[in-house]
């Protein structure tokens, strides 16, 4: 008889490896996936990209500032973040909505390492943004016209509204667990958006706010800006991370690291928050040299042809262009104006900041014309009759008080040499009219045409170029004279009088 014996196996104690981190890190692929394909999160960004592709087809007339674009980048993320913050907030409350809460506690998945997976998915999203906000300020920064310099700090406010309102939803799903806060919290931040949106100066408390576009008058150079914008950035990511670590804190996080995130990213909102509202102030060193931009501004100055162009630092890229304006004009002048070296100085009021929208006074000086530091489109005629007004009445103080028939010979010169003569002259007149009296537009203080003074230049514009060139240059003593009247100059040009004689010849 024999007898099998068998052996009890002995159990073995094996080390348990801790599988959180690499659990978090694969639900946050998991929900990065599911946010970024679900179906408002993929229509924003489809709107968002349209929306770059069409605003910088034509923005700027092709010659933009830098220092404006790098704020026009921040409104638009905002769709994103409402998109990415309803999607948060559905993923967080799906395991209740679901009733699968319980079946997570079998996992190493507790409700704090969860909600640390949906901060970390997030990141993607944002990341895309970072992808669209760069997208967009490259198309016009290769632009041939760009000048200036974009702000890191202002780029960087775009991605991080993303995530600020991303981490919003999580935190609000941990905190009210009803699938209807989400929709009420987007209802009310666009409500208080639409009625914060008044134009004015910013304050203090302006800046606790996501973004801050001020609607710029002027463009100024970069050091007159004025905007505590790496401040704000700072403000912004210490927000973010403590809306983060609180969502953290309130699923069950009581680890030590979590509890200290809350409390040095809070300090970190608070230090950007107070250091933003300083800056916010402008300094007595900043006033002094946004008034000395007007009087006296440090201004980078060249030849071309004769004519002299000082420019800010940054706007020297412009000066060959200015100069082929200038160059067009004076071709078409007679006498001594059409060699007559000018100063074409840059000059820009920045005393109130972006929110100044103030006219820069016209120069008393001979020869001397103002350029400012917008280009393209209407800023094109705009300069083109301050430049005529120099070389027809002296200055740009005398040319803004014309009244006679010098008007038509400056009119004439300003428009006949752009590729559309008519459209250039609807375009440099306050009501874009080609007809009845109007004001035109300069870098300085505006000039007034008379109806019959528009007649004659509406007249001559359609006549070939070099035999009204010719007439220009034959007679240019007198047609600059002063008290000329409009019929006479009509006369001289080879067109019709006008049928109203003008209100200040009377």
């Amino acid at each position: 008889m024999s007898a099998v014996l068998e052996e009890t196996p002995v159990p073995v104690s094996a080390p348990v490896r801790d599988g959180g981190t690499r659990a978090v890190l694969a639900l946050a692929r998991f929900e990065a996936r599911r946010l970024l394909t679900s179906v408002p999160v993929v229509l924003a960004f489809a709107v968002y990209v349209a929306w770059i592709v069409w605003h910088t087809q034509n923005s700027w007339d092709g010659y933009p500032a830098l220092q404006d674009v790098d704020r026009e980048t921040q409104t638009m993320p905002t769709l994103v973040g409402l998109a990415v913050l309803l999607n948060a907030n559905s993923a967080v409350l799906r395991s209740g909505r679901r009733g699968t809460e319980s079946h997570f506690a079998t996992l190493v998945m507790t409700p704090w390492r969860r909600t640390v997976a949906h901060v970390l998915s997030l990141v993607p999203a944002a990341l895309l943004t970072a992808v669209c906000v760069a997208g967009q300020f490259a198309r016009e920064a290769f632009k041939p016209g760009a000048v200036g310099h974009g702000s890191p700090a202002e780029l960087a406010v775009g991605p991080l509204c993303v995530l600020l309102f991303g981490a919003a939803g999580v935190l609000l799903g941990r905190v009210v667990r009803s699938a209807l806060a989400a929709p009420l919290l987007v209802v009310l931040l666009l409500f208080t958006a639409a009625f914060s949106a008044a134009p004015g100066v910013p304050d203090a408390t302006s800046w606790l706010a996501p973004f801050v576009v001020e609607q710029s008058g002027p463009t100024l150079p970069s050091d007159l800006l004025g905007r505590p914008a790496a401040w704000h950035a700072l403000y912004l990511a210490g927000v973010v991370l403590c809306v983060a670590f609180a969502a953290v804190l309130l699923a069950g996080g009581r680890a030590l690291a979590v509890r200290a995130g809350v409390v040095l990213s809070l300090a970190l909102a608070v230090t950007g928050g107070v250091l933003q509202a300083g800056g916010a102030e402008a300094s007595p060193e900043l006033t002094a040299a946004r008034e000395r931009a007007l009087v006296r501004p440090e201004l980078t100055c060249v030849q071309r042809d004769g004519s002299t162009y000082c420019a800010f630092p940054e706007w020297e890229p412009r000066i060959d262009t200015w100069a082929r304006t200038v160059d067009e004009v004076r071709s078409l002048a007679g006498g001594s104006a059409h060699e007559r070296p000018l100063v074409v100085r840059q000059r820009v009021d920045a005393t109130f900041g972006l929110a100044g929208d103030a006219a820069v006074p016209p120069s008393t000086e001979a020869d001397r014309v103002t350029v400012g530091t917008v280009w393209g489109g209407n800023r094109v005629p705009e300069f083109s009759s301050a430049v005529a007004a120099v070389l027809v009445a002296g200055s740009e103080e005398a040319g803004g008080e014309l009244c006679d028939g010098r008007m038509v010979t400056l009119m004439w010169l300003s428009l006949s040499w752009q590729d559309d003569p008519m459209n250039a002259l609807s375009r440099v007149r306050l009501d874009d009219s080609v007809a009845g009296s109007a004001t035109v537009l300069s870098p300085t203080n505006p000039m007034t045409m008379t109806e019959g003074q528009t007649d004659v230049v509406r007249h001559l514009l359609e006549k070939p170029l070099p035999g009204t060139g010719d007439r220009v240059k034959a007679h240019w003593a007198e047609l600059t004279e002063p008290g000329v009247t409009t019929a006479r100059a009509a006369e001289l040009l080879g067109v019709a009088a006008p049928e109203k004689a003008d209100s200040c010849e009377r």
